[in-house]
């Protein structure tokens, strides 16, 4: 059977246009690996970057070059503000991070009330942690943070299983569902001369929109 040139190219673009639609998901910036199915992670990603609030217990175990500790970690989150608490790690006693980007506020218990631009900066600065908040921000939701290249590499359930991004390594250990997401339940991080692990004890999802 002849196929018609003009019903020739209108198959050609509507195929164009399918295969563009099913990469828009793809980030140039993500090196994709791992048994996980690639349409399923999308679609995982999108349901969870939906996820602008949360409330966050568990705990947190540090070690650096020269020091190392343990304690707790409450996280409350509501969209670009955060409130981080940490208790105990490093033997420094209580810290708690708050603000939004460009208005950070440290407070560390029995030493004072500290500000700049950035939480990096300041934990930097005021504990000697290198630890990259605004990347924990997606991290703790099992997502790349979307600003720099990634590896990733999934999980038989097209989660994330290790990631790879700016100089640090991700290990996913365990998820749970909560509220019909799945969120990491257990993560380790390894990168500049650091090793965190967070347990997730409790995990309160919220989507509050725009």
């Amino acid at each position: 059977m002849l196929v018609a040139p003009q019903y020739l190219r209108h198959l050609v673009a509507i195929s164009l246009i399918a295969l563009l639609a099913g990469c828009a998901g793809l980030s140039p910036r993500e090196a994709l690996e791992g048994q996980g199915d690639p349409a399923r992670w999308q679609a995982h990603k999108q349901q969870i970057a939906t996820l602008d609030a949360w409330q966050i217990s568990g705990k947190v175990g540090i070690r650096a070059p020269k020091d190392s500790g343990s304690g707790t970690l409450f996280w409350l989150q509501r969209q670009d503000y955060y409130d981080i608490r940490l208790s105990g790690p490093l033997g420094r006693g209580a810290a708690r991070l708050t603000g939004r980007p460009g208005e950070i506020l440290l407070e560390v218990a029995n030493q004072g009330r500290y500000q700049a631009e950035s939480p990096e900066q300041l934990l930097q600065q005021q504990l000697g942690l290198n630890l990259p908040v605004s990347h924990l921000l997606w991290w703790i939701r099992g997502l790349p943070a979307p600003d720099s290249k990634s590896r990733v590499t999934l999980d038989s359930d097209s989660h994330l299983a290790r990631l790879s991004q700016d100089g640090w390594q991700v290990e996913y250990l365990r998820y749970a569902e909560q509220d019909g997401y799945w969120l990491p339940e257990r993560l380790k991080l390894q990168g500049h001369d650091l090793q965190v692990t967070l347990v997730i004890k409790d995990w309160q999802p919220r989507q509050l929109g725009q």
